[in-house]
């Protein structure tokens, strides 16, 4: 049985702050905090944050710029022992089809292609 993604809120403190520039972090679901636990005890992962970086994005409902938060940014070293680096939003699957989302990830794939990173959206079917 998969866990409900209810709307829940609560603070995260990373064990492994040698991996994590923030001592406690707000999670705004219990998929965000599954993964908040997975960055933390991974050991492909050598950096994690979360809402680091905020990305521009033009919204379809309104026509104006607005800042797209994504939920976390990693840094991890891959099967092949090559390090990367990952923008990736946690949202439930039947929010993937939303104009918004849609919109804000368009952007952020372009962003992160400019930076060098990857960009992902996981869902429950990914994280569980």
């Amino acid at each position: 049985m998969k866990p409900k993604n209810s709307a829940v809120k609560g603070k995260y403190r990373p064990v492994n702050i040698y991996k994590t520039p923030e001592d406690s972090y707000i999670y705004r679901s219990h998929w965000e905090r599954r993964f908040m636990l997975y960055c933390d005890r991974s050991d492909s992962i050598i950096y994690w944050s979360n809402e680091q970086y905020h990305v521009p994005y033009v919204s379809p409902k309104d026509g104006k710029w607005h800042n797209y938060y994504p939920d976390f940014y990693i840094k991890y070293v891959d099967k092949k022992s090559d390090t990367r680096e990952k923008i990736v939003e946690i949202k439930p699957a039947y929010q993937k089809s939303w104009d918004v989302n849609r919109a804000k990830w368009k952007y952020a794939q372009e962003w992160c292609a400019d930076q060098g990173y990857e960009f992902q959206v996981l869902t429950e079917k990914e994280l569980f």
